[in-house]
């Protein structure tokens, strides 16, 4: 079916595109409602932050992790109000702290004494969680190499926030992108439960755990269902934090929630050999929607038409003049992949259009929704009939 869409979004827009079915979207967003039913759903904005997908998800009752100014301005202008907003980036500049708090949101994510005092002054008696490191043992993309703290300072930053006049609610994790053992969820979940015991007997009345991302989505591995992780994550707070009181759990799925809705579709614009090495250039690479593969993130990828023929090893790069920009030292391709083949990225409506530069002058890829394209053919349905 997603072939079909393709073809059709040829007959409108040029590669590289990303095609999109927001059907998708609201079908994983109940799901996870489904699985996490004690948790409120915090969409990830970064993962993919086109109005559609926003207002869809708005209407649907998500709230939303912001990391910028910009983002929480693009959500304000589509009518999300403040108060559906956590401000999720441990990196925040003092004029957004401001500007967020200015419009209505409370709660900030920290992880060191410097953005604690930054939100102190910048947004008084708000509401801070902090954020404790996990290892990303089981994770495509770890993350807490940047963010996070251990649990002995997350502690000691708990009681510093209620110093500082700040309102401690709890503790927040990411177990990593793309992570496929629900077990790491039940470690962070132990972890965290420690954190609260000591916290609340030291006089900090905590109620908040944010359970973070890292929800996988299919691409070459295989992967625990939602259901799975739901209930590692139900049956880890029923063991780990039983004695918190109307507790309030967050997720906040970026990758999950948008990531099986798309395909990046580009094209071949060139099939070399140098030094015995065989190549092939597509009109996307790591400057224009592909920037996680420059950590190995592993795309399960479809050459239209060639899905049957015999495979060879090339090394497949993106169109600019820098020679970071190659996608694949070493994949299999189709041994008779040539010139204008349309070569896609399954399963990519996450991270690949907000990852994106016009280096060389080179346009980023666009999204096309499969919901415009139904609207296209239905006019043209209208017409046909009209000068039938």
């Amino acid at each position: 079916m997603m072939e079909y869409w393709i073809r059709r979004a040829l007959e409108v827009v040029k590669t590289p595109f990303l095609l999109f079915d927001l059907s998708v979207v609201e079908k994983k967003y109940l799901e996870m409602k489904a699985a996490l039913k004690k948790a409120d759903i915090y969409y990830a904005v970064k993962a993919n932050s086109h109005p559609r997908i926003i207002s869809l998800l708005a209407r649907l009752g998500s709230n939303f992790d912001v990391a910028s100014k910009g983002e929480i301005e693009k959500l304000l202008a589509l009518g999300v109000d403040g108060k559906r907003m956590s401000f999720g980036n441990t990196i925040k500049r003092e004029e957004d702290i401001a500007f967020a708090y200015k419009n209505g949101i409370r709660l900030f994510a920290v992880d060191s004494e410097m953005e604690v005092e930054k939100v102190a002054i910048n947004a008084p008696g708000s509401f801070v969680f902090v954020r404790v490191e996990t290892d990303g043992a089981d994770a495509d993309w770890p993350l807490s190499r940047k963010f996070g703290t251990n649990p002995e300072h997350a502690l000691q930053l708990l009681s510093y926030a209620s110093k500082m006049k700040l309102i401690p609610a709890g503790l927040s994790f990411h177990v990593g992108s793309q992570n496929l053992n629900p077990e790491s969820w039940k470690k962070a979940i132990e972890i965290a439960g420690r954190v609260f015991k000591k916290a609340m007997r030291s006089g900090l009345n905590l109620f908040l755990l944010n359970v973070g991302g890292g929800f996988p989505v299919q691409h070459t591995k295989p992967i625990p269902s939602m259901e799975e992780i739901g209930k590692a994550i139900e049956e880890a707070i029923d063991e780990n934090l039983w004695f918190v009181h109307n507790l309030k759990v967050i997720a906040e799925p970026g990758r999950y929630m948008v990531g099986e809705a798309g395909w990046l579709v580009t094209k071949v614009l060139l099939k070399s050999e140098r030094s015995g090495e065989k190549w092939v250039y597509i009109d996307a690479g790591v400057f224009h929607g592909l920037a996680e593969t420059i950590q190995n993130f592993e795309y399960e990828i479809r050459v239209l038409g060639k899905e049957r023929e015999e495979l060879e090893e090339y090394h497949l790069a993106g169109p600019t003049c820098d020679s970071v920009d190659v996608i694949y030292d070493r994949i299999f391709l189709p041994k008779s992949i040539t010139l204008n083949d349309l070569v896609c990225f399954i399963n990519a409506g996450a991270y690949t259009v907000e990852y994106n530069t016009r280096f060389n002058g080179i346009e980023p890829p666009k999204m096309v929704f499969i919901e415009e394209l139904t609207e296209i053919s239905i006019e043209e349905k209208i017409k046909t009939r009209v000068l039938d």
